[in-house]
């Protein structure tokens, strides 16, 4: 009877592991289609990465390095954008906030350390995302001439 009280936690914990895991693959997809809008919406002479490149974040480990392009790269083709228009006052474009960001995900790994950062790394991934989306909005999308 215990063996068999085990076994039904061991599948309850296991159905709950898949559970997460797939809610936490969405969220990764919906942020890489964000971050592939937002450089689709860049005009190409501006972009310093290809939209394409962004769903390489899916592939673990690797995603704690590629953010630091992804990111950084995101928010330097914005200025650069937004320089050529005339709107300089747009700041650094949440390069730093991307800094921050990419740095706590890495400090992520470190035991006990990565609760805090991880933490923090959500925090900042929220308010970046918002911000680079809502610098997305304010490119206007000239038609293509005919």
């Amino acid at each position: 009877m215990h063996a068999m009280m085990f076994t039904n936690n061991m599948a309850a914990v296991w159905i709950a592991i898949f559970g997460v895991s797939l809610v936490l693959l969405a969220v990764q997809i919906f942020i890489c289609y964000l971050l592939q809008t937002c450089y689709s919406r860049i005009p190409e002479d501006f972009r310093q990465l290809s939209p394409g490149l962004v769903w390489l974040l899916l592939i673990p480990l690797f995603s704690a390095v590629w953010n630091f392009f992804v990111f950084l790269k995101l928010a330097n083709s914005y200025q650069a954008y937004f320089a050529s228009v005339g709107k300089p006052h747009m700041g650094d474009c949440g390069r730093a906030l991307a800094l921050a960001y990419c740095i706590c995900i890495c400090l992520s790994i470190i035991p006990i350390l990565g609760y805090l950062t991880g933490i923090a790394a959500l925090v900042l991934l929220i308010i970046l995302m918002v911000k680079m989306v809502a610098l997305r909005n304010q490119i206007t999308v000239t038609p293509a001439p005919a």
